[in-house]
């Protein structure tokens, strides 16, 4: 009977151009991994802030106690992400502008305003963080583990011309060699793609969400503002 090959033994067997891309490969592999438990890490703490941070701010309480409370808790050593972060920008803007009596109401709610949209880009760099290379990792890995095949179905069919009996049993070893490269390519790829997928998906649902945060936020602003400087100026009454 003849030995059977291992998979273990086709990549050891394999040539160095085919084993460097098998390499290349189960690095890429593994790196998406690693990038993939980070992104359903920041993933899963991101959502539970937002419903924490959502409940706690319809709640009724007063805006400025729940600034004061976050600056307590950023004193301690915590961190703000998403609605939150958004939240204390918008609202730090506000307090800052609305205590210059000279500025008038449009300009106090579009600095708000604008605070709260450079949170929002900054929330939304942080969504995104990693999804490019899972991305390049998934339309990447095919080809080159289609690169790796090609090479090694070449190598192999470059030995039979020193062969005196070209039979399958020749052949056969160096083509599986070389098919082990486009195993490799799909194993990076699939998980890589189905990431990505998944979490494009649920970065537009934070975005649209932080979006629509901060629009209702802005309605807040604009009520409290229009009404302070409405109200007038009154003059103290001279005695009679």
């Amino acid at each position: 009977m003849e030995e059977q090959l291992s998979l273990f033994d086709l990549v050891l067997n394999a040539s160095l151009t085919v084993q460097f891309v098998m390499l290349l490969l189960l690095l890429a592999s593994v790196v998406s991994w690693y990038m993939i438990a980070h992104r359903l890490i920041y993933f899963s703490v991101a959502h539970r802030e937002m419903l924490r941070f959502e409940a706690q701010f319809w709640s009724g309480i007063d805006l400025a106690k729940l600034y004061r409370d976050g600056t307590e808790r950023l004193s301690d050593g915590d961190t703000f992400i998403g609605m939150e972060s958004i939240f204390r920008a918008g609202f730090k803007e506000f307090s800052r502008l609305v205590q210059q009596t000279d500025l008038e109401s449009e300009s106090v709610l579009e600095g708000a305003r604008r605070a709260m949209r450079i949170a929002m880009l900054r929330e939304e760099e942080r969504l995104d963080t990693h999804l490019a290379f899972l991305a390049s990792v998934g339309s990447t890995s095919p080809y080159i583990g289609l690169f790796g095949t090609v090479w090694g179905i070449m190598h192999s069919f470059r030995g039979l011309a020193n062969a005196t009996q070209a039979t399958l049993a020749t052949v056969a070893p160096g083509i599986s060699e070389a098919l082990v490269a486009t195993a490799m390519g799909l194993f990076a790829a699939i998980p890589a793609v189905l990431a990505y997928n998944r979490f494009a998906a649920r970065v537009d649902v934070y975005g649209t969400r932080y979006e629509t945060f901060a629009d209702e936020f802005s309605s807040i602003i604009a009520r409290q503002v229009y009404a302070l400087r409405a109200t007038p100026k009154q003059k103290p009454k001279s005695g009679t």
